[in-house]
């Protein structure tokens, strides 16, 4: 099977894009890694494809895959990058989508400055539907990693992270710990870690740990949640800037059940063919 691709970055979240409206796509477990793996093969930290909707009203459906195979259910920088996809490949014309993910439709809209606005939903918060193992809805919970009990917000943002507020991301134990807290009992579908450091109270940096794809250079998702965590803990106002090691984003919430937006670049490196 050859496949075209571009691949595309949100503040270095690298990515695969494949468009499944106009080539046929299956892709198992083994061929996503063997793409993903940037030695032998194309290399990104997510594959994204592009299908057909599957509903009246919808533009496109959306699907992603981490680097190891599991397919998962939302990508915030992939989005922005799914969204800038679609438009240059002339698959749509308009700014404003509505695109449907394995956890509801989002809606991505491309801005006149060239970067990407996407309506992610409001937070969920609720255990049984993060998933999250606990007795009830609490702002904070604690968990053990590695003989350390942490303090972290849990919520979903279209996938679940777990997030501790830290004095310095820099030197916070995002590759020993992140992978501890991924595959933590409480999570049944595993988690996200996000490391947050409050810079100011429209300010944040952050490291994300990312299930199925280690520490990438940003992540969308969890940069909603770094900012909905912050605002909730009193720490933050709306809107925030969300610093990572590949770029900044920023992160509107109003609280309550409204929606997170978030908005950054989407830029596309290159295009080409591969083999499987």
């Amino acid at each position: 099977m050859r496949l075209r691709f571009a691949k595309m970055h949100g503040q270095g979240n690298d990515f695969v894009v494949l468009d499944g409206v106009r080539q046929a796509v299956a892709l198992s477990a083994a061929q996503v890694r063997a793409i993903a793996d940037r030695h032998f093969g194309v290399g990104c930290d997510q594959i994204l494809l592009v299908e057909p909707a599957r509903e009246p009203g919808n533009d496109f459906r959306y699907r992603i895959w981490n680097a190891d195979g599991g397919e998962v259910e939302q990508c915030g920088n992939g989005a922005r990058c799914f969204a800038r996809f679609v438009r240059d490949e002339g698959l749509a014309s308009k700014d404003e989508l509505r695109v449907e993910t394995a956890r509801g439709v989002i809606r991505p809209r491309i801005e006149a400055t060239g970067q990407v606005t996407v309506d992610m939903g409001p937070p969920v918060f609720a255990p049984a539907e993060v998933p999250f193992l606990a007795p009830g809805e609490q702002r904070t919970y604690e968990i053990e990693a590695g003989g350390r009990k942490l303090d972290v917000s849990v919520l979903s943002m279209g996938n679940p992270h777990a997030v501790q507020v830290v004095a310095d991301v820099d030197t916070a134990p995002v590759t020993t710990q992140g992978p501890l807290i991924e595959r933590h009992p409480a999570f049944p579908n595993r988690v996200n870690a996000g490391y947050l450091q409050v810079v100011g109270r429209d300010h944040v940096r952050l490291r994300v740990w990312e299930r199925g794809a280690g520490e990438t250079l940003a992540c969308g998702t969890g940069a909603c949640a770094a900012a909905v965590c912050g605002i909730l803990r009193g720490l933050l106002d709306s809107p925030v800037s969300v610093e990572a090691r590949g770029g900044t984003l920023t992160v509107s919430w109003a609280g309550g059940d409204n929606a997170v937006w978030m908005k950054g670049p989407a830029r596309s490196v290159f295009q080409g063919e591969i083999e499987l």
